[in-house]
């Protein structure tokens, strides 16, 4: 049977509809996030609107507001809807503490309010770019695009990346458990949560963290403090490509930055040479379908959406870009790795439901 044009219409305006309320909540919970509502209502609720106002520093009329709203969506309980409006008080629920405010859960969800409002802070940039073929530069994104990123890996690097991902790769395995003691290179380490966790995983490494972004190596430097890998992990805000960092490493990790960059086969080049002989690469980025279909998975639509916004613009950046995107198919790391000159290439046996995982060996 036939889907006329008036319900395909429909529909739309239904699944629209639907999405403007989940960006509402999204921009909601950023602004919870943000100025730390949701840690004022897990250590001292349940609070009225200006029990809010008064411990977390902020205005009563913009509490009560964003209370009600909260309470509206399901994010938040309220103790007696039919009281008046400065008597009613709300509550974190159960659970919901879990995705909003523990940073090490892989339940964590606060990140996603971040990661939606660096993804437009530079809208009208984009629309420049869209006209001219230019980028925009990952700085422009804010704050909340590094901070936003490094909230949502951090639990998979602290619970997995030691425990499963490079356990999974046996000859890298033993090379960083054993003497002598091996070097890491973590190129693109952003906030450093990467590195840190390679050090505690693997306790004779020791790790390079590096980063052009001035903004991610600073946090990357607040993080190391008190981690107890200080004395194994070094933070750089410099370019992988200084001669002095060539044959150094037993191995070089990039963790979801392959996609971004302007010239991914110049950096994969570059890696290569920062390899001792026996040394491998180690890439994880988006577990993107094999082939372009439509309609596509959930995932695939969160890969393309986060793609137009920011991943594709920032790989547009400077002279003759790559221009990848965040849907980068295996045979499109493939082909980068072959023109950077490795020899090995492998899909590795690593089962995420974000990532892929690839091995290249010089």
């Amino acid at each position: 049977m036939s889907v006329t044009a008036d319900e395909r219409r429909d529909a739309l305006v239904g699944r629209l509809f639907a999405a403007i309320l989940g960006a509402m909540d999204l921009l909601s919970l950023y602004v919870g996030d943000r100025l730390g509502l949701y840690r004022v209502l897990a250590d001292e609720g349940p609070l009225t609107s200006s029990g809010l106002a008064s411990a977390a520093g902020i205005h009563e009329r913009y509490a009560r507001e964003w209370l009600e709203q909260q309470a509206a969506t399901g994010i938040l309980d309220v103790d007696d809807a039919d009281a008046d409006a400065p008597d009613r008080c709300y509550s974190l629920p159960a659970g919901h503490d879990e995705a909003l405010l523990d940073e090490r859960s892989l339940n964590y969800a606060a990140p996603f309010g971040k990661l939606i409002v660096a993804a437009g802070r530079p809208i009208d940039d984009l629309l420049t770019a869209f006209r001219t073929g230019g980028g925009v530069p990952y700085e422009d994104y804010g704050v909340d695009l590094a901070e936003g990123q490094a909230a949502f890996t951090r639990p998979m690097f602290e619970t997995q990346l030691g425990s499963q991902w490079l356990p999974a790769v046996s000859a890298v395995h033993e090379r960083l458990l054993n003497e002598p003691a091996a070097r890491v290179a973590d190129v693109a380490c952003g906030c450093g949560w990467s590195s840190i966790a390679i050090a505690k995983a693997y306790p004779l490494v020791e790790v390079d963290g590096i980063d052009l972004d001035t903004v991610s190596i600073a946090k990357a430097r607040e993080n190391l403090a008190g981690s107890e890998v200080e004395d194994r992990v070094v933070f750089h805000e410099r370019d992988a490509a200084d001669p002095a960092l060539a044959g150094r490493y037993d191995l070089v990790t990039i963790f979801e930055a392959l996609h971004d960059m302007s010239r991914p086969v110049d950096v994969l080049r570059t890696v290569r040479g920062m390899l001792v002989d026996t040394g491998s690469v180690i890439v994880g980025d988006e577990r993107t379908e094999a082939a372009f279909t439509t309609p596509t998975t959930d995932l695939e639509r969160l890969y393309y959406g986060f793609s137009v916004l920011h991943c594709l613009p920032v790989g547009m950046v400077g002279a003759d870009p790559a221009g990848t995107g965040t849907v980068m198919r295996t045979e499109t790391v493939e082909r980068y790795a072959t023109e950077a000159g490795f020899k090995g290439f492998e899909v590795l046996p690593i089962e995420h439901e974000f990532w892929r995982f690839y091995r290249l060996a010089p």
